[in-house]
Formats: structure tokens, C-alpha cells, sequence
């Protein structure tokens, strides 16, 4: 069954443009954009705004109910509270409806592929309640595997099996948290597994131990040096701007690693103290950062973010031949913005109030404001 999308203001991320036109979805694939197209199922866009899915590259998705916990907590507040005190207690279905909530939270406000970095891996029941959460969701997701033993990672990464929602990635706690020889273990085991690997550094001190296409997470102490040497391995790059100011770790360095040639993306992180959706993601860094135009943000959160997740040839832009996960932005919540620049608009005035429509996959998972 085709799904026609009709007479939208389609965004092309992918040359930061945007114009009228349809979309046709056959089955779970974007299977044209132009005008005359057809479809046995047509959503009229006439006035609707449509984008890529948004990508988010960095969640902790099973603290997803314990929103607003610590507003105001600096990171070592943070570790104490949430690693050291509650996470201890967390069971299976815990961490199930943490992450069946934060899923459908990210589907509601339009991302529709999340890399789910997951530290909360007790038992291997945990580990299934995690991506059973995932998967009643509905969403595009990369399960980020973490643990500190070797062995356990093996053994469970290898019982986990990919689908066509879900791929997997190593979480490594890197250098910076569990010290470089563990960190070189966990690259080993990353190498054998053939797992791309996504890990939290700080700083210049947290390079030289992950191989190409690493994604490096915060790098808020990271020199342009070290920045050169990240896109010269191939590395890639997730930044939090809510969890890295409040919590002081540092300003992001989005533009410095993208003027590097590095590819980066945005990521919600936590939402123990943070916004948890890729309008306030993009509009924190439109702030922090003068030097980043609406233009660059739509691309982080989209085609550019499709990228850092291993994604690229998948989803992140409305081109043929990619899965269908779409979002359409009511433009009437937007004024007169959304005729004048579209893509302004989405960056500098959308919530989630304007997200009308998402499609993961060619599914409708939310449809007139509701997820279903």
C-alpha cells in the first residue's frame, strides 16, 4: 500500500532547501518527491510543513521517569544521584517503561531515530526489557550496549540481534571513567563483536584508544588539535547542550568540530535536568553558538545526525530509496514564518505542540497530534 504525502513544504536537508511538493511512500520507503504523484492513501499537506525525522545520537532513555529530578545539579550531583543512589534500584520493568515512555516522549516531538546509550545493563533481563521498550515504541533505534566487563559485553552483544528498527552499537565508558587499559579492553571487544562504538571523553586525553568512525560524546575540553585528529581517524561527534552547561561541563563544540570537518549531531542526553526534544536542542545551541545559522541545525538534527548514528543511507533526508520516517510541522502554530523561510521556522519558532504527523518507517506513529 502507497502512502501519498500531497502539496507539503518538503525540506531538503541534504541542500537546506525547501518547496512545495509531494512525497510517495511505498511500503517503508520514500519512493518519490515531485508533483503529479500518486498514491492509494493520500495525508493532504497543504498546510504542513515536511521534514526528515529528527535523529537524536545520545540518550539515556531509561531515566525517562525521572524527569525533572535534579534541575539544578551539577555532574557530580548527577553521578551521585542518579548512577550511585537510584539506578541500584532500577528493575526489568523499570527500565522498560523508562524507555517505552522516553521513545514514544521522542516520537511525540518528532525524532524517529534514537541511539539509546544504555548503562543500565544489571542483569540480561534488564538488557531485554530495554529493547523491548524500544521496540513497543515504535521508534528507529541504536541500542547502546554498556558494561564493564568484557566478557559480559561479548556474550550479550552477541545475543542481542539486530532488526529492521534496531541496530547496535558499543557503549564504552572510555578512558575518562573506567581508565585506558579497560578502555583498550573495551575496544578489543568492539573489534571482534564489528560494533561501531560511542563514548564519553572530555578532552584530548580520551583520544588514541577507539578506532575510525568513533563517536566521540561531549568532547567539551577538546582542542581544535584534537579535533583535527578526530576527523582525520574518521571519528564523529554528539553533543548535549542542556546536560553540558547545567551540569558545567563545558560549552559544546559543535561548530569547532564540524569547521574541522568532523560530522556531529545533537543529543538529549538526560532528562533528569533538560528539555527532552530536538526543538529546545536546536535553539540552546542557536544561542550558545552565533556562529551556527538554522540552516546548520537542521542538518545536525537530521541528515547530519543520520551520520553519527551509522544511519546516513538509511534515514536523515527525504531521498528515494531511504525509509520513510517523516514528520509533518502544522504551520499554523508557526505565523507567517513558515511562508517566509520554512526552515527558519522550524529552528527558531516550532515545540512540540506544531508536530502533527510522524511516520517511522512508512508507519504512522502519530497522527493529528497524538501518538498512538
Amino acid at each position: 500500500m502507497s502512502i501519498l504525502i500531497k502539496n507539503g513544504i518538503v525540506v531538503d536537508v541534504e541542500r537546506a532547501e525547501a518547496a512545495r511538493a509531494d512525497v510517495l511512500i511505498d511500503g517503508d520507503t520514500i519512493a518519490g518527491v515531485g508533483s503529479g504523484l500518486t498514491g492509494d492513501e493520500v495525508i493532504n499537506a497543504t498546510d504542513r510543513i515536511v521534514l526528515p525525522g529528527f535523529v537524536d545520537t545520545h540518550r539515556h532513555t531509561w531515566q525517562s521517569g525521572l524527569r525533572a529530578i535534579l534541575p539544578d545539579a551539577d555532574f557530580p550531583s548527577y553521578l551521585r544521584k542518579i548512577l550511585g543512589e537510584l539506578a541500584p534500584g532500577f528493575t526489568p520493568q523499570d527500565v522498560y517503561e523508562g524507555n517505552l515512555a522516553g521513545a514514544r516522549e521522542c516520537l511525540d516531538s518528532g525524532i524517529t531515530t534514537l541511539l539509546d546509550w544504555s548503562q543500565i545493563q544489571h542483569t540480561p533481563e534488564h538488557t531485554d526489557a530495554a529493547v523491548e521498550g524500544l521496540s513497543h515504541a515504535g521508534i528507529r533505534a541504536v541500542y547502546g550496549y554498556s558494561h564493564t566487563d568484557p566478557v559480559t559485553i561479548a556474550r550479550e552483544a552477541a545475543r542481542l540481534k539486530p532488526g529492521p528498527l534496531l541496530t547496535l552499537q558499543l557503549a564504552a565508558f572510555g578512558p575518562d571513567f573506567v581508565g585506558r587499559e579497560a578502555a583498550l579492553r573495551e575496544r578489543a571487544v568492539a573489534e571482534e563483536l564489528g560494533l561501531p562504538v560511542t563514548v564519553h571523553v572530555r578532552g584530548d586525553d580520551g583520544l588514541g584508544v577507539f578506532g575510525e568512525g568513533t563517536t566521540y560524546i561531549h568532547a567539551t575540553s577538546m582542542t581544535d588539535e584534537g579535533l583535527r585528529r578526530v576527523a582525520g581517524e574518521g571519528g564523529m561527534l554528539s553533543v548535549s547542550p542542556f546536560s553540558e552547561v547545567r551540569l558545567g561541563m563545558g560549552q559544546p563544540p559543535l561548530r569547532r568540530a564540524r569547521s574541522a570537518g568532523i560530522a556531529a549531531a545533537l543529543g538529549g542526553d538526560t532528562v533528569t535536568g533538560g528539555p527532552g526534544d530536538m526543538f529546545s536542542l536546536m535553539r540552546a545551541m542557536y544561542v550558545l553558538d552565533a556562529g551556527l545559522t538554522t540552516r546548520d541545525l537542521i542538518r545536525v538534527a537530521t541528515i547530519e545526525g543520520a551520520r553519527v548514528a551509522g544511519l546516513e543511507e538509511v534515514t536523515g533526508s527525504i531521498r528515494p530509496g531511504k525509509q520513510a520516517d517523516l514528520v509533518l510541522l502544522r504551520t499554523d502554530t508557526l505565523g507567517m514564518a513558515s511562508a517566509h523561510d520554512p526552515i527558519g521556522a522550524v529552528v527558531m519558532n516550532a515545540d512540540v505542540s506544531a508536530v502533527d504527523t510522524v511516520l517511522v518507517a512508512g508507519r504512522v506513529v502519530k497522527k493529528s497530534g497524538h501518538v498512538r
